[in-house]
């Protein structure tokens, strides 16, 4: 996973692609904030692939909420440059999964541990959060175990 990032990083440069460039720099960016913080704790410092997923994606859902506040702030040009971080940032993460998929992966989840009430949500989370790590929107997902252990 670093590899692609760092490849598309040498791309961008050759091609002199500023917003990509830009980017891919951040991605790299907070990868290096999160081993310097494993490091702190501890931790190996090298960081997983699951991480680099679970970094993407948090960088995804903040560009999503910085871009609705612009929009609503009518500042529509800082809008679109989030929304095109978002597009490059996605290169690097798997298909999302649509509504059905998740309803399926959390029946399946739910199944797998022999979920009967909400004191297994926890554990249903854990299953879903190792398997479909950068695939899902694990805070829209949240209420949909809640309703199905409900």
């Amino acid at each position: 996973m670093r590899n692609q990032i760092n490849t598309a990083l040498k791309e961008a440069m050759k091609a002199k692609d500023a917003a990509r460039l830009s980017t891919l720099r951040l991605i790299n960016a907070a990868i290096k904030d999160r081993e310097i913080s494993q490091r702190g704790k501890g931790e190996d410092e090298n960081v997983t692939d699951a991480d680099i997923l679970a970094i993407l994606g948090k960088m995804v859902k903040q560009r999503q909420e910085s871009a609705r506040a612009y929009e609503e702030g009518g500042r529509l040009e800082l809008a679109e440059k989030e929304l095109s971080e978002i597009t490059v940032i996605e290169v690097f993460l798997p298909k999302q999964l649509d509504a059905d998929e998740a309803s399926a992966a959390v029946e399946a989840a739910i199944a797998e541990v022999g979920a009967e009430s909400i004191r297994d949500m926890g554990k249903v989370m854990g299953i879903l959060k190792g398997k479909y790590t950068g695939q899902m929107d694990f805070g829209a997902v949240g209420p949909m175990v809640k309703d199905k252990l409900g």
